[in-house]
């Protein structure tokens, strides 16, 4: 009896999961893992469908949201029953979701956000090419020199040389892409880089604990997922320091760290969004490329800016 009560369910569900209006178009959104910052390009994308008349509200569009809560296996899971789904595109955020997503089907368009450019996710197909059904908005590392030499401009160090420590995911190619570029621009800038490796979030505590016994005189909190999942271990370990941290994602400053230039994940994802409804209102890709993020912001958080005695200049926002 129970084995048949777990069958209906496992039914139900899949009935629930289903569209029950053929003519509404299916979206499915997969979130990597939980995390307030990655959620405001959900919300940014939702909110871009919506103004172009896809709302789940007024039953114009019908949206399956799975977050894998930082499982891989679940993941892929995730992607492959969007495709047994038959949606008509996957939503993806960040960049293990999009590499899931991209690895996982080449007919459906995948849509993408917080992820970086296909090469830097190393997706390109072997004549050199992204793959044909990926679209949405990449980032690449430009903006992460002007992220980055914001340490010297506002951080006065009372040493004859400015040391900044990061922790990066060894596992992730944009991760690894983007220590390596901040290692040559510390060169460049004669700014000492001390630099530790991490597997997973289970690790950041520890690895951050050490690399602050470095001396450091800033943190830099590198772009890629594990330092998002993590956050708020760094700013609770670099608090106890009083070790300010600078990144190039404007997400983080509003969780504790001073300052940033980078993009706004909220309209990365509205960006995002509104090529998503491009395609969905003219069921072609036809004239579609995945696009750089067009908008940027220098912010900085008013609250850390008075622990440490920092000031900005007028084209820096107060984060709200």
């Amino acid at each position: 009896m129970s084995k048949w009560i777990g069958l209906c369910c496992i039914v139900m569900f899949a009935v629930a999961c289903s569209p029950s209006n053929s003519d509404v178009s299916v979206i499915g959104f997969v979130d990597a893992f939980e995390d307030n910052t990655i959620e405001q390009a959900k919300i940014g994308f939702t909110d871009a469908l919506a103004k172009n008349g896809f709302d789940e509200k007024n039953k114009t569009v019908k949206i399956i949201y799975r977050n894998a809560q930082g499982n891989i296996p679940i993941l892929t899971q995730v992607v492959k029953y969007f495709i047994s789904q038959k949606v008509q595109l996957i939503a993806t955020s960040p960049s293990i979701s999009t590499i899931t997503a991209i690895q996982n089907t080449d007919s459906i368009p995948v849509f993408m956000m917080v992820s970086p450019t296909p090469e830097l996710m190393k997706v390109m197909g072997e004549d050199g090419h992204t793959p044909s059904n990926l679209f949405g908005v990449g980032e690449n590392l430009d903006y992460i020199d002007t992220s980055f030499l914001l340490i010297p401009t506002i951080v006065h160090a009372k040493k004859d040389s400015l040391a900044v420590g990061m922790i990066f995911n060894q596992s992730e190619p944009q991760s690894v892409e983007a220590k390596n570029r901040i290692e040559e621009l510390a060169k460049k800038n004669r700014i000492k880089l001390v630099s530790l490796p991490v597997n997973s979030s289970a690790d950041v505590k520890l690895v951050t604990e050490s690399l602050l016994t470095n001396d450091v005189d800033a943190f830099f909190a590198n772009p890629d997922n594990t330092v998002f999942a993590s956050f708020e271990a760094i700013v609770s370990t670099c608090d106890k320091k009083n070790i300010p941290i600078f990144t190039s994602e404007a997400g983080l400053v509003a969780r504790g760290a001073v300052a940033a230039f980078g993009a706004d994940l909220y309209q990365w994802g509205y960006q995002a969004g509104e090529q998503a409804a491009k395609y969905l209102k003219s069921k072609s890709t036809e004239g579609l490329k995945w696009e750089m993020v067009s908008l940027r912001k220098r912010v900085y958080n008013e609250t850390a800016a008075k622990k440490y005695n920092f000031t900005f200049p007028a084209n820096f926002s107060p984060v709200k």
